[in-house]
């Protein structure tokens, strides 16, 4: 490297200039690439070979974008182009620092050329003509930093266009997605006034319907209150009269079955005050639910603790006599199954027999029935009950039991203990009690199996009635008849 000083003609004086080698051999065919780096000292830059030149970099980033530009959105291009745009940029600002350097590099081959100059005028001989080979070389560089030069101007160039290009592209892309954003919002927000208009629109059809509905149920009971009025202003004495009548004569149908049942009495006792025999008589309302007891009517008729007493249903139709087996008591309580028909009760006292009997068939207990049919539609019965005997056996026990009646069974539990559980069957029996005491309408007899039988005491006469009949209601739908000990065993008539 050579160093140019002010000093460099005093030093030609003083010292005599050294002969330049024959054998000098240049590496490069081109002079090397300078820079003045700092304390103006001059640095060569080392060229890197895997650096793209400016122009392919461009062409590079150009093919690129146009093979994209297919396949991307309008926002995705936009910012492809800023992105291009600022790679411009950075090429742009590359080409003014090369462009720098290239004069840089004109100065210092100028400066060089002017120290090979002055050189030249110094040396003679075969260092002359050395001088003068670098100075032609230096010439040629100064050729090629031009061409180059060159080059870089049209590179320049380009670069400018395509960065216009990538500009006014960029400015078209965002044009293009305000425009389409525009549209866009505007699309939703026509959505939006639809969405708002349909809305009003079930609102008011709602409140609407609402409203005529209202007016429709307004409407026809208005319609309904005007029949009703004129069907009261035409016929309201008719009905009233009816009415009144049918309560009238309802009266007067109890009070002459009143004095019927009353009447037929006194014409028993009557009949029974002409025979000598008749010295007993039944005592109790002939219905479902109270008890009859034979009482004497005579001073001189036996005692009833000394005669044998035996109770009868006697058929309505064809007065055939059934014997009601255990109904050997002067006190005895009818059961459902009594209903319809008389009762007769034999009285043996010194070998003559004596007959009493009811004036009239039993009368069924008043809304008995359609408390059964109640009854019937659940799937399970509970009543509460007492045990008072066990397998004929007296139970001192009163806990209160409860006495299920199903669909398919009878079940008697004491709490959580199943005291007994049988399905309907053949054996079963269930009957009002057949003996004495006050309480005998409140009681039944069940036989759950043989060996196995229980006296229940229930709450009161409507609870034991209605179990008895619901009970026989659902056996029989289970194809089981059930009744009392030896019941329809029919006796000849007397």
């Amino acid at each position: 490297m050579t160093r140019v000083l002010r000093e460099f003609g005093n030093t030609m004086q003083k010292e005599a200039v050294p002969a330049v080698s024959a054998d000098v051999i240049l590496k490069m065919s081109k002079f090397p690439t300078y820079k003045i780096g700092a304390n103006n000292q001059i640095v060569e830059v080392k060229e890197d070979p895997k650096t793209l030149s400016m122009k392919e970099v461009v062409a590079r980033e150009t093919a690129q974008l146009i093979e994209q530009q297919k396949r991307l959105s309008v926002r995705d291009l936009a910012n492809k182009f800023e992105k291009g745009l600022a790679a411009a940029a950075k090429l742009s600002d590359e080409a003014r620092l090369r462009e720098a350097a290239s004069l840089e590099k004109h100065v210092l081959l100028k400066k060089l050329r002017d120290a090979l100059e002055s050189l030249r005028g110094r040396v003679a001989g075969r260092n002359k003509d050395d001088v003068e080979e670098s100075i032609a070389m230096v010439e040629a560089l100064a050729v090629q930093l031009t061409e180059r030069e060159g080059e870089l101007i049209q590179e320049k160039s380009e670069v400018k266009k395509l960065a216009n290009f990538l500009k006014q592209a960029s400015e078209d892309a965002k044009k293009l997605v305000d425009a389409e954003r525009s549209f866009y919002r505007a699309e939703i927000e026509n959505a939006r006034e639809a969405v708002q208009r349909v809305e009003e629109a079930l609102k008011a059809q709602e409140q609407l319907s609402r409203a005529s509905g209202k007016q429709d149920v307004e409407e026809l009971m208005k319609e309904v209150q005007e029949a009703r009025r004129i069907k009261m202003l035409h016929q309201p004495s008719k009905v009233m009269d009816m009415e009144h009548e049918l309560i009238a004569l309802r009266i007067k149908l109890v009070e002459k079955s009143k004095q019927s049942r009353q009447l037929q009495k006194e014409l028993e006792r009557s009949k029974k005050s002409e025979e000598l025999s008749n010295v007993y008589e039944l005592d109790g309302p002939e219905i479902l639910g109270s008890y009859l007891q034979i009482q004497t009517c005579s001073d001189q008729a036996p005692e009833l603790s000394s005669c044998s007493i035996q109770w009868f249903r006697v058929s309505s139709e064809d007065g055939k006599r059934e014997l009601i087996s255990g109904a050997t008591k002067s006190l005895y309580a009818p059961e459902p199954f009594d209903v319809g028909r008389k009762l007769q009760a034999d009285i043996t006292a010194d070998g003559q027999i004596i007959r009493v009997a009811t004036t009239g068939p039993i009368d069924p207990a008043a809304g008995l029935g359609s408390y059964v049919e109640a009854l019937v539609r659940k799937h399970d019965t509970e009543f509460n009950v007492v045990v008072t005997q066990m397998n004929g056996t007296d139970h001192s026990s009163p806990s209160i039991h409860v006495f299920h009646v199903g669909k398919m069974r009878m079940k008697l539990c004491l709490g959580n203990t199943t005291v007994a559980k049988e399905y309907y069957s053949a054996s079963m029996q269930l009957c009002g009690v057949r003996g004495g005491g006050n309480a005998a309408a409140q009681a039944l007899f069940w036989q759950a199996k043989k060996g196995l039988s229980f006296v229940l005491a229930f709450e009161s006469e409507r609870e034991r009635n209605a179990a008895i009949m619901l009970a026989r209601r659902l056996a029989f739908d289970c194809n089981i008849v059930l009744a009392g000990p030896d019941d329809r065993t029919s006796v000849p008539n007397a």
